[in-house]
């Protein structure tokens, strides 16, 4: 398939913090015909971080069926929504996935419960921030070879992670440590496949999180159909399959949504991308280049908005967030007043000075999975404060 001249080039990759160890194993023998944003995503898969993400919150904290997402299944499905927009506009599909795959790896057990309670912890050491830490754990903590820290990823790997969000103008201190060591052009625009997988993200969890909460009983389906674009996808499932089952018709609800959203994304992104000559200047645009027109922006809004109303805000799920908080506040003591508790590999690294060793601290248990935390508590405290399942 042609590439589109605004497509990321891996042989033009402005290359890697650690110069000479790329592709070369033990004998320096490369390892495989790979590009460079293909080898990224391959060490991002292989990496401990991203396995742990299976037993991370996505909404519902340590969720008893299987049915329900995690970080990890998150992850996977705006992988596959990032590189079908990827390759519909001509984008490299391999630097789409990869950031797709990553852009959860720095959240802490308990989703955005644990970040607040981590970010309280940290409160004089210069808080914590969930997508800094992703670059934190990709560039410094997970530290599978001999030769450097980290994964050593591509620069356009980081730099689409560290701006997930666009341009960042006051980095927190754990990205801005890391772009000093390794410049990341934080106040531009990331690349068109960075805000592709940021896009992908929205899509992904503003449809999944509704099957979710539909499939808990947290959202009622009179109340989704009070947005008039979801009424309408309504309708036309109505009409095109009237005697499917229920449970059959709210999964072609979803899936009507994210086509509905992938295509807007595509029909908008073309027509913003029409007279941009070439690269360069995706970087100094005054506003994202590849993402929702602005009906649909409003559109998504809404539903941004009913979700935090009706799921996030739960009062089941407000009850369970503070049980979360509790842990992490109850892990946080603990290994403040014995270290050791945390075992020979952290602690032998433990920093004494501070804000390192708070932060080293905090490290560790943002690296967690929610099984593994609460059973830390347990441990430490005999019993964790309740069931935090809540589905």
């Amino acid at each position: 398939m042609d590439l589109s001249h605004l497509a990321a080039d891996p042989a033009r990759s402005r290359g890697r913090e650690f110069t000479g160890t790329s592709g070369e194993g033990a004998g320096g023998e490369n390892r495989g015909p790979r590009t460079a944003f293909q080898r990224d995503r391959d060490r991002i898969i292989h990496s401990i971080a991203f396995r742990r993400l299976r037993s991370k919150t996505q909404v519902f904290v340590a969720p008893e069926g299987d049915h329900y997402r995690t970080r990890l299944t998150h992850s996977l499905e705006v992988a596959q929504i990032g590189r079908v927009i990827a390759r519909a506009l001509g984008l490299d599909e391999d630097l789409t996935e990869a950031l797709c795959l990553a852009h959860d790896i720095g959240h802490p057990p308990f989703g955005h419960a644990g970040e607040e309670a981590l970010d309280k912890a940290l409160a004089e050491h210069g808080g914590f921030d969930h997508n800094a830490q992703t670059l934190r754990t990709l560039m410094r903590l997970e530290s599978p070879y001999c030769t450097h820290e980290g994964l050593n990823l591509s620069w356009e790997v980081l730099e689409g992670l560290a701006k997930h969000n666009g341009p960042v103008h006051a980095p927190h201190w754990a990205l801005a440590e890391l772009d000093a060591d390794f410049p990341l052009d934080l106040e531009l625009w990331p690349s068109l496949e960075a805000q592709v997988a940021a896009v992908a993200d929205d899509i992904a969890y503003d449809n999944h999180d509704i099957d979710d909460g539909l499939r808990a009983g947290f959202l009622e389906l009179d109340d989704l159909l009070t947005l008039d674009f979801i009424a309408d996808q309504w309708r036309a499932v109505e009409r095109r399959y009237p005697h499917a089952p229920r449970d059959r018709q709210l999964r072609e609800l979803v899936r009507g949504q994210i086509g509905w959203m992938v295509n807007d994304v595509l029909a908008h992104t073309r027509e913003a991308t029409m007279t941009i000559a070439d690269r360069a200047e995706i970087g100094g645009a005054q506003h994202a280049l590849a993402g929702f027109s602005p009906p649909m922006q409003a559109a998504e809004r809404r539903l941004k908005a009913f979700m935090y109303a009706k799921l996030y805000y739960h009062p089941e799920q407000t009850a369970t967030a503070q049980k979360a908080n509790t842990v992490i506040a109850q892990l946080w003591q603990s290994y403040c007043e014995d270290p050791g508790r945390m075992g020979s590999g952290w602690y032998d690294t433990l920093p004494t000075a501070e804000p390192y060793r708070s932060r080293h601290i905090a490290d560790y248990i943002a690296g967690m999975s929610d099984r593994f935390a609460l059973e830390r508590v347990r441990e430490f405290y005999g019993d964790a404060p309740g069931d935090l399942s809540n589905v």
